[in-house]
């Protein structure tokens, strides 16, 4: 299956020289890692309250040990192993034709597979600081205390992640658009374009391959000349570099 559409992304990468990747939660759904949108995602599970309330900064201020419960266990997946689309994006940035993979997940798994030039919308959670001290710790920490993490000095730690009702990181902000626009193709994958602003930097390439691979139809149309609905790591691990 595929063969047709793997045949002309091969040709598009083999003519390209500065790639770029956008990608979202759909890159590790292969990965055993769940999406949010998706027919057996995290929305559409039931829960007291709904994810959308629970990774907002007003439910992790207010309702902290809550927001901890849900985030360990439907957020941290630390034994989760890089796929084969991972591991294709670091091989192609190693044979120097990609430039930059910009991610909406805060799973860590493109730097796990070799990824140097990452840029994070959302964070990470292997970042955690205390809001007193600012000491780092690191996911299993988090991952492994009880109820609400503490820091050595009493404070909260909270994972340096982008919730609701805040706002990116400007300079990663930057570094994606500055990426795009001198991008000469731009994948995009695993995402259904539903979350702004990150959904919106697309619209600064200009080069001239774009295709998007993707299981589901994306909310915007792109204007990609090839679109291929399936699992990216089937599709990205037939490419050769």
């Amino acid at each position: 299956m595929y063969e047709q559409e793997v045949k002309q992304l091969q040709e598009m990468i083999d003519d390209s020289r500065r790639i770029v990747f956008f990608g979202g939660a759909g890159v590790s759904t292969e990965s055993n890692i769940p999406d949010f949108r998706s027919a057996d995602g995290l929305y559409q599970q039931k829960y007291k309250y709904s994810p959308e309330q629970i990774v907002s900064h007003t439910f992790f201020v207010h309702r902290t040990e809550s927001f901890y419960e849900f985030y360990k266990e439907k957020m941290m997946f630390l034994d989760a192993k890089p796929n084969a689309a991972h591991k294709k994006l670091a091989e192609l940035e190693a044979a120097g034709k990609l430039t930059a993979v910009i991610t909406q997940n805060i799973d860590g798994l493109h730097q796990a597979a070799g990824s140097k030039n990452v840029l994070e919308l959302h964070g990470s959670i292997h970042r955690n600081y205390c809001l007193k001290c600012r000491k780092f710790y690191d996911a299993a920490y988090v991952k492994n205390s009880e109820g609400i993490p503490k820091c050595s000095c009493g404070g909260t730690i909270k994972p340096d992640v982008v919730l609701y009702e805040e706002g990116l990181d400007s300079d990663v902000i930057n570094r994606s658009i500055q990426a795009i626009s001198a991008a000469d193709m731009l994948i995009i994958g695993g995402t259904s374009l539903v979350v702004y602003p990150a959904a919106g930097f697309i619209d600064y390439f200009q080069g001239k391959h774009l295709a998007v691979i993707n299981k589901s139809t994306t909310a915007r149309e792109v204007g990609a000349q090839l679109t291929i609905a399936a699992p990216i790591g089937e599709i990205m691990g037939r490419i050769t570099v």
